[in-house]
């Protein structure tokens, strides 16, 4: 007969352990959490909390009572959409949309077409220095775009800049490029000579990441290096150019600094010449913020569905070339 334990279990029968919880079960539950939690904060403090406060403004306004003397003579309202109304009816703000258009049909394509150009090039076999001309076109982008728009700026005008004297000794034309239509040719041109260095080093990147077997397989075949580049390489580094188009279309709707400073050089750029300049006149010289608020907000939405829309056109794109 076999002799059982007080608690009920058979002498040489194995019992089964309680199952206590781990206490290490519980933290590793809440360690994802805990890692997200300073990227959330720094989310929340700079990006979402200042955007919720900018739509907050745009729906309210200042209305004044009397003189608008003394305390409580002034008094932020509800607005509702009355700044958008105005803000979309303002003929300063709609001419500098369009103004920024023509700047960015420029700037988009020129730096586009340089950036895989270069990447293309420095992709040869027969390149020389190849780190150093990498970096002598990456070096202006390092430069801050103050800085770029002050340098070139000082070199479009007439009375400074070496280029005029030397057009001068040779007898030939010395156009002025800080007024008229030359003005969005050299706005152009700080943007692409800042901006052709970055853009180069996504492609070249992308580039570099094709296999060389690739390469050594349509060598074979009888390819001419300008076959490859056409029919192998810029097929491959599409993506890149998608994305390289996506951050240059939100750069452009966004161009503020260049202008700004060339303004104090020549006459021909107004305080709302682009659409942010027009948010700073009316929030930091007119004291508007809360049109100003609407301006912005009205930015950033449409930079949104231009942005949403252009991904969504390339991935219906790359989904019909995936089906043939």
């Amino acid at each position: 007969m076999t002799s059982a334990r007080r608690d009920g279990t058979a002498y040489g029968a194995e019992r089964t352990p309680y199952a206590h919880p781990s206490p290490t079960a519980g933290r590793t539950r809440s360690a994802p959490y805990v890692f997200l939690l300073p990227a959330t904060i720094l989310f929340a403090l700079f990006f979402a909390l200042p955007i919720g406060y900018a739509v907050w403004l745009s729906l309210h306004k200042v209305q004044v009572k009397g003189l608008g003397l003394g305390s409580g003579a002034r008094s932020e309202v509800w607005a509702g959409l009355e700044n958008y109304t105005e803000a979309l009816s303002d003929s300063e703000l709609l001419d500098g949309a369009l103004r920024v258009l023509g700047y960015g049909a420029i700037v988009v394509p020129v730096m586009l077409g340089l950036a895989l150009l270069f990447a293309l090039m420095l992709d040869t076999d027969r390149v020389r220095l190849a780190p150093f001309t990498r970096l002598a076109i990456f070096l202006p982008y390092a430069v801050p775009g103050v800085v770029a728009a002050m340098l070139w700026g000082f070199l479009y005008l007439p009375d400074v800049s070496p280029f005029y004297f030397v057009l001068d000794g040779l007898g030939l034309p010395q156009p002025d490029l800080l007024d008229g239509g030359p003005l969005y040719v050299a706005l152009s041109n700080i943007a692409v000579w800042g901006g052709t260095g970055f853009n180069m080093i996504v492609i070249y990147t992308s580039l570099q990441s094709i296999p060389a077997e690739v390469y050594e397989a349509a060598k074979l075949d009888g390819a001419t290096p300008l076959q490859i580049a056409l029919r192998i390489k810029i097929p491959m580094v599409v993506p890149s150019l998608v994305l390289t188009f996506f951050f240059s279309i939100i750069a452009t709707l966004q161009v503020f600094s260049e202008p700004t400073t060339l303004k104090p050089l020549t006459n021909s750029v107004s305080t709302t010449w682009s659409p942010l300049m027009k948010v700073y006149e009316d929030a930091f010289i007119n004291g508007d913020l809360h049109s100003a608020a609407a301006t912005a907000v009205i930015i950033a939405l449409v930079t949104l569905v231009m942005s949403f829309g252009f991904l969504r056109a390339a991935n219906t794109g790359d989904k019909q070339e995936a089906a043939r």
